[in-house]
């Protein structure tokens, strides 16, 4: 597999303590990206599945009840086959597993990987299709359409929401958000993850015009706001 980095004992990423692991190669260009050096597939390191579930065995015991493996990105599913080779392992070794994913690969395969996903992740950027492709260089319509696949199959899914001023936290924008999902039953929370520029400096060392310079991260009181509309549709947030 091509990997960007891993991280052994890590939480935020799913329930517990985890193994994460964040592949190399995406196929959204989001505006606020924070590893754009996870872009290019052919960038990161060869690592082979054996090597990460040895990794995650020996911290198994750390893991607990809720612990074990996410993959996040980048975007795993660019890499589905290896993926599920991964999530295979871990099954029959008794790991936990969670996908973080933008939901915008469709294929037989990437809805197996979903079978073999005890959680799943979803990162939805933009509510509106129109500001989705501005925000991220493609459509959302298949990352709905993965989010209805998912809830329709009765497993775990959690969503992602980068709230990021002027962009995706109007008030009427986070209750598009609630309306669409309101009647979902498989959504565990809805994580509100803010904007920060932490990452910008990685533009310039490659090269890449940053699209949101001058974009300041939200509030206390806008990161409030937006829970409190999300606490009226999800169960937690």
């Amino acid at each position: 597999m091509k990997i960007h980095s891993i991280e052994t004992f890590g939480t935020g990423e799913g329930p517990g303590i985890r193994l994460l692991v964040f592949t190399q190669g995406c196929n959204f260009r989001c505006s606020y990206c924070h590893n754009p050096d996870t872009f290019e597939i052919n960038g990161g390191k060869e690592m082979s599945v054996d090597e990460i579930i040895k990794t995650a065995l020996n911290q198994k015991e750390y893991f607990g009840e809720k612990g074990g493996i996410t993959v996040s990105g980048g975007e795993p599913t660019l890499q589905v086959e290896e993926m599920i080779k991964l999530f295979s392992r871990a099954k029959k070794n008794n790991i936990n597993t969670a996908l973080d994913t933008n939901g915008s690969i469709i294929s037989d395969q990437v809805k197996e990987l979903y079978e073999l996903t005890d959680l799943l992740i979803l990162d939805v950027k933009h509510i509106d299709d129109d500001q989705h492709i501005k925000l991220t260089g493609c459509s959302n319509k298949n990352t709905l359409e993965m989010a209805e696949y998912r809830e329709k199959s009765g497993k775990k899914m959690w969503l992602r929401y980068v709230l990021v001023p002027g962009i995706n936290d109007q008030k009427e924008t986070l209750i598009k958000f609630g309306e669409y999902f309101k009647n979902y039953k498989n959504i565990e929370k809805v994580e509100i993850l803010p904007y920060h520029t932490l990452g910008v400096y990685k533009y310039k060392e490659l090269g890449i015009k940053y699209k949101l310079e001058g974009v300041l991260p939200p509030t206390k009181n806008s990161i409030l706001e937006a829970e409190n509309i999300f606490k009226k549709y999800f169960k937690a947030c």
